[in-house]
């Protein structure tokens, strides 16, 4: 992973969201397809220590997606959404993980491509969730590890595209 490309997790105390950064060395459109391609998506998407099944993944405006992340023990975790609009531009889904006791924790993700100089790209991700219990409790889980591995397994896959 290069130096420039850290990953920057805002969270501000007492808010419902949380933005996270982060910049890739590839051009827009590539980062784009990563997000878009079932077939690229699943070689970068979470901890390295999970396989992922997209059990639906259906890309575009009006569109849903759900899928599991297993571990070496056979645990299964599930996580779904819709998504509200994808353009090369912009993403606007939702995101509920499965594992909890009661349903109805929906988080609303806009994700931002922006193109930057030198073929490169910063991806922004804004999440609002409904509570800042919802919010703390997803950071306290272990979010930041998952985002941090997704995007340096995405970086190397896209050194490789």
């Amino acid at each position: 992973m290069s130096a420039k490309n850290k990953t920057t997790i805002t969270a501000e105390p007492g808010k419902q969201e949380l933005f996270i950064t982060r910049e890739f060395d590839a051009p827009r459109e590539l980062v784009y397809r990563a997000f878009t391609d079932p077939k690229l998506y699943v070689q970068w998407l979470g901890p390295r220590q999970y396989q992922i099944k997209l059990e639906t993944f259906e890309p575009r405006s009006g569109g849903s997606w759900r899928y599991l992340h297993s571990d070496d023990n056979g645990n299964a975790y599930g996580f779904h959404g819709v998504f509200h609009e994808v353009t090369p531009e912009r993403m606007i889904q939702t995101f509920e993980f499965e594992g909890l006791p009661e349903s109805g924790h929906v988080v609303l993700d806009t994700l931002t491509f922006e193109t930057l100089p030198n073929n490169r790209t910063r991806l922004v991700a804004h999440s609002v969730f409904q509570s800042v219990a919802d919010r703390d409790g997803m950071v306290q889980a272990g979010m930041e590890n998952g985002v941090i591995e997704g995007y340096e397994q995405l970086d190397e896959l896209l050194s490789r595209m």
